[in-house]
C-alpha cells in the first residue's frame, strides 16, 4: 500500500484530486483536518490552534497506521504536515520539535505537489492569494529536505486527475523493478 500525501498552496485542488483519486482507485481518502477546524473558530486562528492541528494530523497518520487495509492499493490524505510546518514558520517563526520529529519519522511514500495553475478562489479561511508560488516552492523544498519522492501535479480538471494517475502508475512499476 502506497500512503500518498497531496499537498499545495491554498486553491490549488488538492481535496478535489485526494477524493477524484480515492474514487478512481476505490480506496480511502482522509479529509482535511484543518479547514474544517479553523472554519468552525469564532475567533482568528492562534499558535495553539495550528499546533492542536498538527497533532491531530499525527493522530490521523498514526490511526491509519493501526487501521491499514493491506489490499487498498494506495490511501490518500488531502493535505499534510510540510504544510502546517510552513505554516507555523511562516507566522509565527517557530516550529515545535514535535512536528519535525514526525516528519523525519517518514510516514508518507509519496508526495503529490500541486501545482498553482488553476485559478485562485477565495474563501472565508485563505489568506495568501498572491503568494502561492511563494508556498509552492516552499513546500517542495520541504518535501526534497526530507528526500521522498514526489510529483508535481499540473492541468486543468480531468487532465490534472489523469497526470496524478499516470505519475501513481508510474510509481508502481518503478517500485516492482
Amino acid at each position: 500500500m502506497f500512503k500518498v500525501a497531496i499537498l499545495g498552496p491554498e486553491s490549488t485542488g488538492k481535496s478535489v484530486l485526494a477524493q477524484s483519486l480515492a474514487n478512481h482507485y476505490n480506496v480511502q481518502w482522509i479529509e482535511e483536518f484543518a479547514r474544517q477546524y479553523v472554519e468552525n473558530l469564532t475567533v482568528p486562528y492562534s499558535f495553539e490552534d495550528v499546533c492542536f492541528i498538527a497533532k491531530k494530523q499525527i493522530e490521523q497518520e498514526k490511526q491509519f497506521e493501526n487501521t491499514m487495509n493491506a489490499r487498498e492499493e494506495y490511501v490518500f490524505f488531502d493535505t499534510e504536515l510540510i504544510i502546517t510546518k510552513v505554516w507555523l514558520e511562516h507566522k509565527y517563526t517557530v516550529v515545535p520539535s514535535f512536528i519535525t520529529e514526525r516528519l523525519e519519522h517518514g510516514f508518507f511514500d509519496l508526495y503529490l505537489l500541486c501545482d498553482t495553475d488553476i485559478p485562485w478562489q477565495p474563501d472565508s479561511v485563505r489568506e495568501h492569494g498572491f503568494d502561492r508560488e511563494f508556498f509552492f516552492h516552499w513546500y517542495k523544498k520541504e518535501i526534497e529536505n526530507i528526500g521522498k519522492p514526489y510529483f508535481v501535479i499540473n492541468g486543468q480538471g480531468s487532465e490534472r486527475l489523469n497526470n496524478a494517475i499516470s505519475a501513481l502508475e508510474f510509481l508502481k512499476t518503478k517500485t516492482r523493478v
